[in-house]
Formats: structure tokens, C-alpha cells, sequence
């Protein structure tokens, strides 16, 4: 008997398979720890076309390649030289991106996201969104974009905007990264699965309702850190600028808190002025789909900004991990521009009005 027929693709980047009543995607780029390319990002919403309608797929399973993790996010390198370039393909890239963020949150299948390993950036975006969110031993969850220059994007100002208290501003202003069990108090996973059952899992999910079957391999994961520091935390980033953050952050005596606050002096200080502000708004906003429309504009305002570029040279080209931004400090860092980033593009804006028309 015949399967149901894989989208076709051109490279390898994506594996699309059918199991029995499931569809699976596996990000194959394991030597770049998956890093999200624009045609890994169509190959992705291809498969995701063809099973939507597909009465024999039941579930869609998304993993990645490799031992090291799910995906490290965005290719960051091409970004690099989009933007030193002056081009428009990394905001080409986003555009696309972003819609595949929404449509997974809205998917009608369940979708099955294996969180192990690395997850950052754009592999949050590819997961998080997802109806049955799975973490392992391994994970290592976070949105690490301020030490590049960039902002919390993939839909994460809205996940993060959403965690108890002030554990998403915490995590988008260091860009920290968590385990299975912070992730879950943060609503970024639902289940914890060990490593050593993930091939049973993987199985399993092939004639196995999804709930069901991952019911059946989830444990309780090993202890994590925030739920404790709730106090200081929720205290600090409470604050409405970044510097009333790092004065409170300075002044608990709590040893964590200090280290979070020479994280954040780290970080460009551009980039974290942006991350609060877009974070509280997006608080404010109603769905998903509105917050990657904000997040659309400051990524695309982040393209003419000297940070993005000098934040992706010190960390991954030159790898010498001193950045010079500019401004230098958070206090030259004006209101106005903060502002830039949140200005609308005009015709070029990203819009979902027809999408969630037709959800109202």
C-alpha cells in the first residue's frame, strides 16, 4: 500500500518523511547546528500546505539532525552580510519566517515539536508555536538576540511577554538559557521526555495519537532555577527603564541578580531598550499575528542599525566577543531611538488583517 505522497523538495536541508499517519520534518544541517535558512523556512510551510488537507496525516513531528540540537535559530552569517550589504533579503526572510510562526500556532493538526538540545532564536519560533511542545535533559531553551545587536523575534516578545511575572523579561533582556523545567514554567514546552526515550517517542508518534503517545514517554523533568527566583526577579524587572532594572538588580545583594545586571551591561545597549519596550507592548497586543507585525518592523529597522552587523561579527565571524556599540551606553540611548525601531514600513509592513478576519 501506498503512503501519502511528501511534498517534493529541491535540497536537503529539510528531510520530509511519512510514517504511517504522521508527517515528520527534520532540520538537516547538523555541522551548522540547524540554523534556519529562507528555503529551510518554505521547505518547512511546503510540507505544511500539503498535510493540511492530507485526511491520512494525523500529526506532524518537527526535529532536527544530530546530536547538538533542535536549531541554533536564524543563519545569522547571511544576515551578517545582508545587512552590511544594504540588502533586502534578510527582511525577505523574516517575512516568511514570521508567517510560518503564525500558521504553526494555528495549525489544525497537532504539531510535535522535539525540543532537544539547542533551541534558540528561530528554532524557538519553529517550536515553541506548536500545540505539543517537548523538552529533554539536553535543552537548552532561549532568545539570546541582544548580544547580537538584534531583538527577541520569531513571535518570542509575545511568549515571553506572556511568562509568569517578569520571567520573560528577564530571559529576553540576558538572553539566558533555560532548562526543561524553566521552560515549562514559562510556558515555552509542555512535556518533559528523556533523551534515551525519544526514539520510542519518535516511533510511537507514527500510529499513536500525539497526546497519547507522548502521555506515555513524559516524566517529570529535573528541578530548575527560576520558580526560586521569582522575588527578586519579578521586583527588579518590574521597572520601566533598563537602568532602573540594573540599579534594582544591583542593589538586592542577591549574587544571580548581580550577575544578571553585568549580563545586561554586556548586551548592546540599543537592543535592550528595544526588547522592554517591545515587550511591554506586546503585553498589550491581542494575538500573535499582531505581535510579529511590531516585531517585523524593528527587525527590519535592525538591518540599518551598527549593532546587528558589529553583534554578528564579534560573536560568530571574528569570534573575539568584544563588541563595540554604539551608542556605547544604555544612558546615550535616546527615547527617539527606541522609537525607529516601532515606525511603520508603509506598503512593505507585514500584515495578517486577512488572516485574522477570517479567524473573528
Amino acid at each position: 500500500m501506498t503512503g501519502p505522497a511528501s511534498p517534493r523538495i529541491t535540497d536537503d536541508s529539510v528531510l520530509v518523511e511519512v510514517r504511517g499517519r504522521t508527517g515528520y520534518l527534520t532540520l538537516n544541517r547538523p555541522k551548522a547546528l540547524n540554523a534556519l535558512s529562507h528555503i529551510m523556512a518554505r521547505r518547512i510551510d511546503d510540507a505544511l500546505t500539503a498535510w493540511e488537507t492530507d485526511p491520512r496525516i494525523d500529526t506532524v513531528v518537527i526535529s532536527g539532525a544530530g546530536e547538538r540540537g533542535l536549531c541554533a535559530g536564524g543563519d545569522i552569517r547571511s544576515i551578517h552580510d545582508d545587512a552590511r550589504s544594504g540588502g533586502m533579503a534578510s527582511a525577505d526572510f523574516w517575512y516568511d519566517e514570521y508567517r510560518l510562526n503564525a500558521r504553526i500556532a494555528r495549525y489544525p493538526k497537532p504539531y510535535v515539536a522535539l525540543m532537544d538540545g539547542i533551541v534558540m532564536g528561530g528554532g524557538v519560533g519553529i517550536s515553541a508555536h506548536g500545540s505539543v511542545r517537548v523538552a529533554t535533559e539536553r535543552s537548552r531553551i532561549a532568545m539570546p538576540e541582544t548580544g547580537i545587536g538584534f531583538v527577541p523575534d520569531v513571535g518570542g516578545t509575545y511568549l515571553l511577554s506572556r511568562a509568569p511575572g517578569e520571567l520573560g523579561t528577564h530571559l529576553a533582556l540576558t538572553g539566558a538559557p533555560i532548562g526543561a523545567a524553566d521552560a515549562r514554567l514559562c510556558g515555552l514546552v509542555d512535556c518533559f521526555v528523556p533523551s534515551q526515550r525519544l526514539p520510542d517517542l519518535v516511533a510511537a508518534l507514527s500510529y499513536t495519537p500525539a497526546n497519547e503517545a507522548v502521555g506515555r514517554y513524559a516524566a517529570e523533568p529535573p528541578p530548575g532555577e527560576l520558580a526560586d527566583q521569582r522575588d527578586w526577579i519579578d521586583e527588579c524587572y518590574a521597572a520601566d527603564t533598563v537602568e532602573e532594572i540594573v540599579r534594582r538588580l544591583l542593589d538586592t545583594g542577591v549574587a544571580a541578580a548581580k550577575e544578571a545586571a553585568g549580563t545586561i551591561h554586556t548586551k548592546s545597549p540599543t537592543a535592550v531598550k528595544v526588547t522592554l519596550a517591545a515587550l511591554r507592548s506586546a503585553r498589550e497586543l491581542d494575538s500573535l499575528e499582531r505581535a510579529l507585525e511590531q516585531e517585523y518592523r524593528i527587525a527590519c529597522a535592525a538591518l540599518s542599525s551598527p549593532d546587528l552587523v558589529e553583534g554578528i561579527r564579534a560573536q560568530v565571524i571574528d569570534k573575539d566577543r568584544d563588541p563595540h556599540w554604539s551608542p556605547r551606553t544604555l544612558a546615550e540611548v535616546t527615547d527617539a531611538d527606541v522609537a525607529r525601531f516601532f515606525r511603520p514600513l508603509g506598503r512593505h509592513d507585514l500584515s495578517f488583517a486577512e488572516e485574522i478576519g477570517a479567524q473573528s
